[in-house]
């Protein structure tokens, strides 16, 4: 069993790790030498085959199912992944699911099975992580996996914003709570990144066509990649991000820093705001 990389020696529990950003966080973390719990709700062939490849790094792993719109299935989970790890050291909070709707036609089942997966999951996820942390006083990293969409408007998305930015919120405060315990807690927010479910979600999604989309409307000309979003998260549980606490750590090529009053960046400005006003303009 090898003993390099950034994470050698942690245990880590990595929530919906079957596809897309979660599987690669739970495989670039035991390529930097940590053991993983992988989570999943429904992609039970993803998680299996991402434990056989941690197994094959010399890393140990496994897979559990939940429903985390039920929180004792969250607290089993919980449970058997520290017993699995015998304790627990980061925990990466990815778990979460999507819509848009106008707000006129959201039901109120389907307003509270949004709130139950993508926050009250985090929040007692954190809950039993941070009191296995304290029982045995030891330092840990938790990292709550957030979105762009917590810190900009998009119409349609009033629900699932809504469960975004409470992850910022509840970080935030959380961090105050814990970390002079040395528990750092802190949220990532990633941009565009196409994972496998955008098949399923984006009717007649085209990836060739998206690409194409992203090199004019991202700044940084391209989407990102699951594994940038995974390396940050590894960044957040080593001692190089020793003194971040608190923060939302946003990785999304640029996209919540354009002004969306502009529509082509690329190209010189035809008007010349504070004419008459300034010298030369």
């Amino acid at each position: 069993m090898s003993d390099k990389g950034r994470l050698a020696g942690k245990k880590a529990i990595i929530t919906g790790s079957g596809t897309g950003i979660g599987r690669e966080i739970a495989l670039e973390f035991a390529r930097q030498g940590a053991d993983v719990v992988l989570h999943y709700a429904h992609s039970s062939a993803g998680a299996k085959s991402a434990v056989k490849e941690i197994e094959d790094m010399g890393r140990k792993a496994t897979a559990y199912a939940a429903d985390f719109s039920k929180v004792e299935e969250v607290i089993d989970f919980g449970n058997k992944a520290i017993k699995f790890l015998d304790g627990i050291d980061c925990l990466v909070n990815n778990a979460g699911i999507t819509f848009n709707m106008p707000i006129r036609k959201v039901s109120v089942d389907q307003f509270e099975w949004m709130y139950n997966v993508n926050i009250k999951a985090q929040y007692f996820l954190c809950q039993r992580v941070i009191e296995e942390l304290t029982k045995k006083n030891k330092p840990g990293q938790i990292v709550n996996i957030t979105s762009i969409h917590g810190v900009s408007g998009a119409p349609e998305h009033s629900v699932y914003a809504g469960t975004k930015g409470a992850i910022i919120a509840f970080t935030r405060s959380l961090a105050m709570e814990v970390g002079h315990k040395g528990i750092r807690v802190n949220a990532l927010a990633p941009g565009c990144v196409p994972v496998e479910n955008y098949n399923k979600v984006v009717k007649d999604f085209n990836l060739e066509d998206a690409k194409k989309w992203a090199a004019n409307a991202i700044p940084v000309g391209h989407f990102g990649t699951p594994l940038d979003i995974a390396r940050v998260a590894v960044f957040l549980c080593t001692d190089d991000s020793r003194y971040i606490l608190g923060q939302t750590i946003i990785v999304d090529g640029g996209t919540t820093n354009l002004m969306s009053l502009i529509s082509d960046f690329r190209n010189e400005s035809t008007a010349h705001f504070g004419t008459g006003y300034l010298p030369g303009v």
